[in-house]
């Protein structure tokens, strides 16, 4: 006698947005790791391969090169492919990617690898940036890019002391392989698990109401093209302040284990038990950051302001870097990193939430890749600085650079997507 399979019914799951954020936050953490294992080894294998400050930062311009080129390139291949497949695929690339580092034995095949990497690693915050405007409705946003900036800051964190101790253990070709691994057991359970809403079977119609609630009227046009999105003032000015802006935090993480190795004196293990601590301070400026623009949004009031009232308080702040030389104190040098770490991450969380605000959803990947074009021809650019610094002079005059770096960039997007009387409020849809 046959017996009839009965369908099961699979049974919802509370909450479910947020285990998608908190996969999200997993992942961008573990791009961090990946990326800092160069940063943290920079010391030992500057001296292992006999790598001067500027073949240093060739590999670091090589890395960011591919970056902005990919950044926009993965921006058109989230809206093609989706946040599910596409996400999967840059996980793999740049974990394979990193740890291909292991194999380095002169400072070309390092670039060579730090390039590949670099391609790999951007689709991350596409990705984020997409599923965040599919999974979540507008209040909830910059929090949402605050948890996933946050999660990579405790990448930062996390790999800090555990790249230290895997070259302290068994040296840093070790520590690109065990950190490599990392993204490729992530896939597992993200393949597994995302899905978009509307489809995903264990999503309950509840926080399916609310996940729509509240949409943006302006968010729901078509998807705008790259011809249509350069035609935008709000465009390039988002370019520039990423130019002028991001360039400090490449810094921190490409240089700033250098710098306290080699100018203040830190040994590696102290960079493992003390060198977390700025990034530690950028995960909770993510997380403030966001949650302090949130509770500025009010029915009747632009969403916009919102946004730039946390981005300015942040700016103000930034000039503080101007006093770093001038400190001597292991604990006053690492409270100024971190303040100023907390800072740009707070003004990040709300830059990228204006992402989500200002443009359709459909045209979140595209966009989010033309805007870090500006990051990526700043960072490169400064890195060039950065290395004729270091190698001729001391790291004090970039600390007087980047102390001026974000006052300049809050008056351009003050300027250039300051609110209007015709920006439309956050509504309800059919209101």
């Amino acid at each position: 006698m046959k017996i009839k399979r009965v369908p099961t019914i699979r049974k919802k799951i509370a909450h479910l947005r947020w285990y998608i954020g908190a996969l999200l936050a997993v992942a961008a953490a573990i791009n961090y790791i990946d990326r800092q294992t160069l940063s943290v080894a920079s010391s030992r294998i500057k001296s292992d391969l006999h790598i001067s400050q500027i073949q240093y930062g060739h590999t670091v311009q090589m890395f960011l090169l591919s970056y902005t080129i990919m950044y926009a390139v993965s921006g058109l291949l989230v809206d093609r492919w989706g946040v599910r497949k596409s996400l999967a695929i840059f996980s793999c690339w740049w974990s394979i990617a990193n740890m291909l580092n292991m194999f380095a034995r002169t400072a070309l095949s390092l670039s060579t690898f730090s390039f590949l990497l670099g391609m790999g690693e951007p689709g991350i915050y596409n990705a984020a940036g997409r599923a965040t405007s599919e999974w979540f409705p507008p209040k909830e946003r910059a929090f949402v890019n605050g948890l996933v900036n946050m999660g990579s800051s405790v990448g930062a964190v996390v790999a800090t002391p555990l790249v230290a101790w895997l070259i302290l253990w068994q040296g840093w070709r070790f520590a690109f392989l065990v950190t490599g691994l990392l993204g490729l057991v992530w896939i597992v359970p993200w393949l597994l698990f995302y899905h978009l809403p509307e489809r995903h079977s264990r999503l309950g119609d509840a926080e399916l109401s609310h996940i729509r609630e509240g949409e943006v009227v302006r968010n729901q046009g078509p998807r705008l093209g790259i011809g249509k999105l350069l035609k935008r003032r709000d465009t390039w000015g988002l370019m520039l302040v990423r130019f002028l802006s991001d360039p400090l935090w490449w810094f921190y993480l490409f240089w700033m284990p250098s710098f306290l190795q080699e100018q203040r004196g830190f040994a590696l293990s102290q960079i493992a038990a003390l060198g977390w601590l700025p990034y530690f301070a950028a995960g909770m400026g993510s997380l403030l950051g966001g949650w302090g623009s949130n509770i500025l949004i009010v029915p009747g009031r632009s969403v916009l302001r919102a946004r730039l009232l946390p981005m300015a308080c942040c700016a103000a702040i930034m000039p503080i870097n101007l006093l770093i030389p001038r400190l001597s104190s292991i604990a006053s040098v690492l409270t100024m990193l971190s303040i100023t770490a907390f800072s740009y991450m707070a003004w990040k969380t709300n830059l990228m939430t204006l992402t989500n605000d200002l443009y359709p959803t459909e045209s979140i990947g595209t966009i989010s890749g033309i805007l870090m074009t500006g990051s990526g021809i700043g960072g490169f650019l400064f890195q060039w600085l950065i290395a004729i610094i270091a190698q001729h002079f001391s790291y004090n005059s970039v600390f007087y650079i980047i102390g001026f770096l974000h006052p300049a960039a809050f008056i351009v997007c003050y300027l250039t997507v300051r609110p209007r009387r015709s920006t439309p409020e956050l509504v309800p849809l059919g209101s």
